[in-house]
């Protein structure tokens, strides 16, 4: 056994699929956030101080954390990016639309109630956060962390100015103004398009991916097989085997997709429409199978290590917002990813209250559909060899048109 060339040839091809599969751990060891979109909107009207001046806390806030925030920035830089937005309502569209992974808004009155803050009658001044927990389970966790230190830090610079203040006044301080200072923003914190219980921790959509992906696999490749191994006098013979299998795929794509719907909601996973979501998952399944049974028909069972490579390096990808990947990853592998507008359609449906209409998601998968099926019915007109010929045991027989 020791002379076969395989075996000392095994631990070097052991050493390089540890290597390669190991990259797919790489997205998820410290994921980073860069340019995180973020709405800030300042509504403050200003103030006129009893001396006559003039001020607005909104715009000097406002100031103050991107200042903050740009003082922290890395080498690919700043871990937040701030969308200045006119109006609370121009957000709020924002986040239905998913621009943004959170908004920080300053109320109208914030300046009026900042300046009461070392009075007999102090108001304290508050600050709308909301966080877009549906866009993101990772994402917007850390936007509401961010969002939150941000508060934090200017809580503790403004205390220490106007406690400087309050001694020069008077020295003292009553205790309605002590209660204030302890903490002079007041923080209004909400999560709109909530995950809610049951999804997996936000993840739900990721979770129904690998079902799919894999009985999409099975199914191409056992199409594969059965038609390699029977014998086309004919081109139009051939044509119509593919078209048998675009049917039986549709068949599957059903079976799969209601299957699986079922199967999680009975195991407890929170499905908002069950309908809606069994018909696109169907959609999804088919679009996949057909992708898979195209790429098989014209490069052979070699072309498994693509799918097998975009798994395991996509199912870590899958949860990661752009901005929390590496400039790779965001640049050359997700993009090309075919199972992230099955997640990104999914999470439209489960958290935005989205049912199945015609969406980027929905039009791309058709699109790979639809590409995928002129490519499988086109193999059927390229010379085919008969099983024998494959196996290099005849001369190769080109079928008649």
């Amino acid at each position: 056994m020791m002379k076969q060339k395989l075996v000392w040839v095994l631990p070097l091809i052991v050493a390089a699929v540890i290597f390669v599969f190991s990259l797919a751990m790489i997205p998820t060891i410290n994921p980073t956030p860069v340019r995180l979109p973020i709405a800030l909107v300042s509504e403050d009207q200003g103030v006129t101080l009893p001396n006559g001046t003039a001020t607005n806390m909104g715009e000097t806030l406002t100031g103050m954390i991107k200042q903050q925030t740009s003082s922290t920035a890395s080498a690919d830089g700043p871990a937040i990016e701030w969308v200045h937005v006119n109006t609370e309502k121009e957000a709020m569209s924002g986040l239905d639309e998913q621009k943004y992974y959170a908004a920080l808004v300053v109320p109208a009155d914030f300046s009026q109630n900042q300046a009461t803050l070392l009075t007999d009658k102090p108001v304290q001044p508050q600050l709308r956060i909301y966080v877009n927990q549906g866009m993101s389970a990772s994402a917007s966790t850390m936007a509401g962390q961010v969002l939150n230190q941000i508060v934090d830090t200017m809580n503790a610079k403004i205390r220490a100015d106007l406690l400087a203040a309050a001694g020069k006044q008077s020295g003292k301080v009553t205790v309605q103004q002590a209660s204030v200072l302890a903490a002079p923003i007041a923080k209004d914190v909400k999560n709109v398009h909530e995950t809610g219980t049951h999804t997996a921790n936000g993840n739900a959509p990721v979770s129904l991916f690998q079902p799919i992906w894999m009985g999409s696999i099975l199914g191409g490749v056992i199409f594969y097989l059965v038609i390699s191994k029977l014998n086309f006098a004919y081109r139009r013979s051939l044509l119509a085997a593919r078209v048998v299998q675009t049917v039986a795929g549709a068949v599957l794509a059903l079976i799969a997709g209601f299957g699986l719907t079922w199967f999680a909601g009975s195991w407890g996973l929170h499905i908002p429409d069950g309908t809606a979501t069994a018909i696109f998952l169907s959609l999804c399944y088919f679009a996949f199978f057909l992708m898979i049974s195209a790429v098989l028909s014209w490069a052979g069972l070699k072309s498994m290590v693509l799918f097998v490579l975009l798994l395991f390096f996509g199912a870590p990808l899958l949860s990661l917002p752009a901005e929390m990947m590496g400039s790779f990853y965001r640049d050359y592998v997700f993009p090309w990813l075919p199972m992230r507008f099955m997640v990104e359609g999914l999470r439209e449906m489960f958290f935005f209250g989205r049912g199945l209409d015609w969406n980027h998601s929905t039009a791309v998968l058709t699109g790979i559909a639809a590409v995928s099926l002129v490519v499988l019915l086109g193999s059927a007109l390229k010379a085919r060899q008969n099983r024998q010929t494959a196996r290099g045991n005849v001369e190769p027989q080109t079928v008649e048109a």
